[in-house]
């Protein structure tokens, strides 16, 4: 495939010259912006970015790989996927398209079918994709039903550490909030999620429980030393309000550790009022949100023979006015809850900015896939580019925005410690013995 650069030499010292990049990514570089784009020499050296110079700056004799003014941007982070779901869509659809259709082809495909080798080989196909497109951090939840919990905190372990080099990974165990009342089961489940160095989430529910309930997980939460990271509220129903309660129970206990919710769709449902003072709650108990623009897009709102009348997502920019941590992602890959996608951040990124209307400026956009979940993720060292840092970089041919935003990107070039890495995706037939296509 041709390029409108040159890719990399295989050298140990090369200068990326002519670059642009995206200002929110760039550490320590100080340059006039258009769009919230500068232009820059970044310098590569044993595998690192050893310098960021002005355009023209860099050592002359270092190799130039002449970018043309192409973008060169940080490997992303995708801090909300489901990598035990992903890729069973060919064995069991979602009947209509809805929310408890999802939840009920899931329920039955894991009862039959999510044995160790299959979450496994499922789990391996998603991170080769997402490795592939640029992506160096993934957070996943896990449905963490007993006896599942185990078997695939077990798999993520495993898949973790073998791929330690490659992207960092972290997992989430994801179970009804109401489970917490078999004592052994949220015994064991705790002592797994601790184990794995995991997170605990859940699905909150409008319910007399919930406080209670929100009350129990902090405390074990606080208790084990794990940090939060929850389904919220994924309806359009505009009676769903339950970021409220957590923010207040977060603030009730006194919780030190990270919490994060995800989706918060009923939020963009509420009268202002509502909305501006759960929103305030939220900036004081330090909550960040992810939303998932693609998968709620396609779920909600959903009704037969009926055009959707809302976009599903959060109320993203009145978070971010408030200085809440903000940020997209993933979600689903091919399975019952988001019949597409591919952990393709750019992908996430160009339909975040259609649909959450990211753009107008775009000046600091590229955040919520790069900085933002990064260091939500505590990991903030992935998803910029620093002197230093690891030349972990995504090149691409487009110069602007308008370039950027109109094509699929599938030129990119992926370096992983200034080498460029196998972009070749893995063939869908593959999982053809696993799925049972």
């Amino acid at each position: 495939m041709s390029h409108a650069f040159m890719s990399p030499p295989n050298a140990a010292r090369f200068v990326l010259s002519n670059a642009t990049v995206p200002a929110v990514t760039l550490t320590g570089f100080e340059a006039s912006s258009r769009e919230g784009l500068v232009k820059a020499d970044i310098v590569v050296a044993d595998g690192l970015v050893s310098d960021i110079l002005a355009p023209g700056a860099a050592p002359a004799e270092y190799a130039k790989v002449d970018m043309k003014d192409g973008m060169v941007w940080p490997t992303f982070a995708d801090m909300h996927t489901h990598l035990d779901k992903g890729h069973i869509w060919e064995r069991r659809a979602n009947p209509d398209g809805s929310f408890m259709g999802a939840l009920d082809a899931v329920r039955a495909d894991r009862e039959a079918n999510w044995s160790a080798d299959d979450v496994h080989r499922r789990m391996e196909f998603s991170l080769r994709s997402a490795y592939a497109h640029g992506t160096g951090l993934i957070r996943t939840h896990l449905d963490s039903l007993a006896p599942q919990h185990r078997i695939s905190f077990e798999v993520f372990s495993s898949v973790r550490d073998a791929w330690k080099d490659r992207i960092a990974l972290q997992a989430v165990a994801l179970f009804p909030l109401e489970n917490m009342a078999d004592e052994a089961f949220f015994a064991d489940l705790l002592t797994v999620v601790r184990d794995a160095g995991g997170l605990m989430g859940g699905v909150t529910q409008m319910s007399p429980e919930l406080d209670a309930q929100l009350d129990k997980l902090i405390r074990a939460a606080a208790d084990n030393g794990l940090d939060i990271d929850l389904h919220v509220d994924e309806t359009e129903d505009r009676e769903v309000l339950t970021l409220k309660a957590i923010a207040e129970a977060v603030l009730r206990n006194g919780f030190t550790g990270k919490v994060t919710a995800g989706h918060c769709c009923s939020l963009a449902r509420q009268d202002e009022d509502v909305a501006r003072a759960t929103i305030d709650l939220v900036a004081r108990a330090g909550i960040s949100i992810v939303s998932l623009p693609m998968c709620n897009m396609y779920l909600q709102d959903r009704h037969p023979g009926r055009t959707p009348r809302w976009r599903g997502v959060t109320l993203l920019h009145e978070l971010a006015a408030a200085g809440v941590p903000t940020a997209v992602a993933s979600d689903n890959t091919r399975d019952p809850f988001y019949a597409y996608g591919d952990l393709d951040p750019v992908e996430v990124f160009r339909e975040a900015v259609r649909i959450l209307h990211l753009d107008h400026p775009l000046d600091t956009a590229a955040r919520v896939v790069t900085t933002s979940p990064s260091a939500i993720l505590g990991r903030p060292d992935i998803g910029r580019i620093a002197v230093g840092s690891p030349a972990d970089l995504v090149l691409f041919s487009a110069r602007r925005w308008s370039e950027f935003l109109s094509r699929p990107q599938s030129d990119r070039v992926v370096l992983r410690k200034g080498k460029v890495i196998d972009r070749n995706l893995p063939d869908y037939r593959e999982l053809d013995s696993v799925i049972g296509a």
